[in-house]
């Protein structure tokens, strides 16, 4: 799998977009002034381990990128990531993937 390299402009735009969290594993690479970047604005940096790594569970990774292609879409204007989250999950549960 590729690495996801985050700059502290990448963060200050997931910021922008609503994003409150990030999901850091082994193949996520914040730079200093990201993470710097990161903690200042308030968000949480959280340790994926290993065996749960969002590549290993398939609903997981639908549910990231469903997430993902709705704040591309709306540009994080008016989308509260709490709902999001949850309205996604609920409707992949519902569906029964």
């Amino acid at each position: 799998m590729a690495k996801t390299f985050y700059t502290e402009r990448d963060i200050e735009d997931l910021h922008a977009r609503g994003v409150t969290s990030i999901e850091v594993h082994d193949d996520v690479v914040l730079t200093d002034l990201a993470r710097e970047r990161a903690l200042k604005l308030g968000m949480r940096l959280e340790r994926v381990k290993p065996h749960t790594h969002p590549a290993d569970a398939p609903q997981e990774a639908l549910i990231h990128r469903v997430k993902a292609a709705v704040l591309a879409q709306l540009g994080g204007r008016w989308v509260d990531p709490a709902l999001l989250d949850a309205v996604v999950r609920r409707v992949v549960k519902e569906v029964g993937y």
